[in-house]
């Protein structure tokens, strides 16, 4: 199940990975910068087809090959369950998470029927060409069931989504609480889904995200809390690690730890600095966790509110500031927050005697870089080239690799047998660490230049 959860978790990235483009134009083209309604509409238009992106992104992660077929069954499908319940009741709508179950079944149905035969006089709609004719047929027997049941379902959605809304404080704590926890096992965009898209609605606007693109005064509410964390308190988490390092070894990390403090700040990418310290301390992670839904929590109280298309970094907070409220309080917040965080880290790394970045005697972290140049430059291979070699030696083998995926800043794998992983020598490559979920199913956390790495290992 964790599996099949991850794979979810990160066929959701694709659909999220427009946000960032569709926000920037929706907010650039207003009246209170640029003034190009082109533009603030190119944006709108991405976040009022939220669902359909989320249909074909969905159809696509989940499909074995990433096929455009996929992709195509996923808008065929959205589309027919559309028509379909507007046919029985006008009042539906099931909103991205219409998207959302088009997109499973659709990827499902793609892996299913994809290489099917027909008999010769129907062979020209074999294979791939069957998908899109099966997807239709299916979603338009489940729009004509949930016809009949998704109204108590819409119904028990929106009780919860305006419970957790009006929980203010509370329920902001707990869900940054939640994400915080839900990281190490890569579902944090499944509980990020239903808060970002699913819950609340204004001006036709459904979830935190959009609603706040949309001029809700209330939204933000789930958005807020994480700016105080990504811009000062991880990185100055980054820093006491730094100042915690063996002090032959603190000028050898500190490129690497100042580069992920700095990625933090600046666009709130925030993983390969919590793994870092993720399983060397669950104490360390579980008070960070803690602190993040206090942040979230006091964000609430105080009646901030801001948002972000990508994540909570400095960039989102200078673009969305003339339309947030009390902005400029998160940056005291941020910086009490950023204090906290050095002392708690500072004193627990030596206290406890971690073995973060520089702190290991045979450490782990510290990659020679220059040494992996010279033999790509000497084997006349890339840099991800000479390093996707390595790393696929590390997992055992392309006999041992069975699929590869990858989300913003991790390696999504399955695997014959986890126990062939070579973790120590992952960890010598660059990697941040190794999730082992199961049996045949780990993730690498490498950082945010994964894409290239993942794209090299498919070539083998």
């Amino acid at each position: 199940m964790l599996g099949y959860l991850q794979r979810l978790g990160k066929s959701l990235m694709l659909p999220i990975a427009v946000l960032p483009a569709a926000a920037l134009l929706l907010r650039l083209g207003q009246d209170d910068l640029l003034d190009i309604p082109v533009m603030a509409q190119a944006g709108d238009a991405l976040f009022k087809n939220l669902a359909l992106l989320f249909a074909l992104g969905i159809a696509i992660g989940l499909s074995k090959d990433g096929s455009g077929a996929a992709a195509l069954s996923g808008a065929i499908g959205y589309l027919v369950l559309t028509y379909v319940l507007a046919a029985i009741d006008e009042n539906i709508d099931m909103g991205v998470l219409g998207g959302f179950i088009t997109g499973i079944i659709s990827g499902h149905l793609y892996n299913r029927f994809h290489t099917i035969k027909l008999p010769d006089w129907l062979g020209f709609f074999g294979g791939k060409r069957f998908v899109p004719i099966i997807t239709s047929i299916t979603m338009m027997i489940v729009g004509v069931l949930f016809g009949f049941v998704w109204p108590p379902i819409q119904e028990f959605i929106n009780s919860i989504g305006e419970w957790i809304i009006g929980a203010g404080a509370l329920g902001a704590g707990v869900y940054g609480l939640l994400n915080r926890l839900l990281i190490p096992l890569g579902l944090h965009h499944v509980i990020n889904t239903l808060v970002w898209f699913v819950f609340g609605e204004y001006n036709g606007q459904t979830g935190d995200i959009a609603r706040f693109f949309e001029g809700d005064p209330t939204a933000g509410t789930f958005m807020t809390g994480f700016f105080p964390i990504m811009m000062f308190a991880l990185p100055a988490a980054a820093f006491a690690m730094i100042l915690a390092a063996k002090k032959e070894n603190r000028k050898l990390i500190s490129g690497m730890l100042i580069g992920l403090a700095f990625t933090s700040f600046l666009t709130g990418v925030t993983e390969p600095i919590e793994f870092m310290f993720m399983f060397l301390s669950p104490l360390l992670y579980i008070i960070h966790a803690l602190l993040t839904g206090l942040s979230m929590g006091l964000a609430a109280m105080f009646g901030i509110k801001s948002g972000f298309g990508f994540s909570a970094g400095a960039i989102d907070y200078l673009l969305n500031l003339g339309i947030a409220t009390k902005p400029l309080l998160i940056i005291p917040i941020g910086l009490i927050y950023a204090a906290v965080y050095f002392i708690i880290f500072y004193f627990l790394i030596v206290k406890l005697d971690l073995k973060t970045p520089g702190r290991g005697d045979d450490d782990e972290f510290l990659m020679d870089v220059d040494a992996d140049n010279e033999v790509a430059a000497g084997s006349g291979l890339s840099k991800y080239q000479s390093l996707s070699v390595r790393y696929l030696a590390a997992l055992g083998g392309k006999e041992n690799v069975t699929s590869i995926d990858n989300c913003v800043t991790r390696l999504r794998l399955k695997v014959k047998d986890a126990d062939r992983v070579d973790e120590p020598e992952l960890k010598r490559l660059g990697a941040r660490a190794v999730v082992k979920l199961s049996k045949t199913d780990i993730q690498v956390v490498i950082g945010t230049d994964v894409e290239f790495i993942a794209n090299e290992l498919k070539k083998y």
